[in-house]
């Protein structure tokens, strides 16, 4: 049996796991507290404000031996079964998954991660945001966890880091959802002319940072809903989430260094042909993403199956986890 050992600092503490002999656990390296305990933890960094239901959070320590570049991930965990991993997007976290998770929980254990730097994963200033570095992230968390016969989801961004992942660890991977895969030109910027505007000025030279850092409240909400034709489905305390990762001490180079790896993306669709797990591609009927783009995934994943949802757009994970779930718990 585990016991908790508790390291106090005044009134506040934080858990890890120790041994019934009261040392290390011998995965100390993998630090686990509940929602509760992260409130407790002293630290400048913000906590998360949004609990889901049956998850615990945890991390995962960088590797010694691996450079500078990596730093501490963050994933939450919940439900017992088939492991299936989520990923999200740009500028979201794993609470991006708040309503599915509850409804694939019965069947399998579920890990939504925080890509690195993103939502509470570890900004390491200097470090690579292109799609084989975030790829990296992901075969960390697989990796590290030693999971098989894993079922990788990913929406937009994180659709083409499930595919690319799959391609470089077909041992691991059993199948792919691909939701709505960020891997054409413009990407948000097609969502309407305030996105364009805010990505220009993200990605302009010598002020894209502080642009970054500028976050109104009611120009982030109009960008995330010009994903979503149920405009409803981004609630509020998301967005308030949201804005309150995006002021975390190094988010804005993050956000600029991300947007301005999106070619990398796109380049990520020549990987596509070595994945050997099979793929069910999932786009809104409503997405950026244009009926050719759509087509030519297709075409570099000809036996997947397809399917587009009426009514959706970009963000099918908010508008409808349900169809995600049913997906996944058809073939659990």
């Amino acid at each position: 049996m585990l016991e908790t050992g508790r390291f106090l600092n005044g009134s506040k503490g934080w858990s890890v796991v120790t041994s019934p002999s009261g040392g290390p656990y011998p995965n100390h390296r993998l630090q686990q507290f509940t929602q509760r305990e992260a409130s407790e933890m002293p630290s400048t960094e913000p906590r998360p404000t949004i609990h889901i239901p049956g998850t615990t959070s945890h991390t995962i320590a960088p590797r010694e031996g691996h450079g500078s570049d990596e730093g501490t991930l963050r994933y939450l965990r919940a439900g017992t079964g088939a492991p299936v991993v989520l990923l999200h997007t740009v500028r979201t976290q794993a609470e991006h998954f708040r309503s599915l998770i509850p409804l694939i929980a019965d069947q399998y254990t579920v890990y939504a991660l925080d890509l690195p730097g993103m939502g509470y994963s570890e900004i390491v200033p200097g470090a690579s945001y292109d799609e084989p570095a975030m790829r990296a992230g992901v075969k960390r968390l697989l990796t590290e966890l030693d999971l098989h016969d894993v079922t990788l989801v990913g929406e937009s961004m994180g659709a083409v880091l499930a595919l690319t992942t799959a391609a470089d660890l077909p041992e691991r991977v059993r199948r792919v959802v691909a939701v709505n895969a960020y891997d054409f030109r413009g990407g948000i910027a097609r969502s309407s002319l305030l996105a364009r505007v805010v990505v220009s000025g993200v990605l302009t030279p010598g002020v894209g940072t502080v642009v970054a850092g500028v976050e109104p409240k009611p120009v982030v909400r109009r960008i995330l809903q010009g994903g979503l034709v149920d405009k409803s489905a981004l609630r509020e305390d998301y967005l308030d989430e949201l804005l309150q990762v995006g002021r975390r001490p190094g988010y804005p180079s993050v956000a600029r260094a991300v947007y301005q790896s999106m070619p990398s993306l796109i380049a990520a669709r020549s990987r596509y042909p070595e994945v050997k797990a099979p793929v069910h591609l999932v786009y809104g009927e409503k997405d950026w993403s244009r009926p050719s783009d759509r087509q030519a995934d297709k075409e570099l994943l000809p036996a997947a199956d397809f399917t587009q949802v009426p009514g959706a757009g970009h963000f099918i994970a908010l508008e409808r986890p349900d169809l995600l779930a049913d997906l996944l718990n058809a073939v659990a």
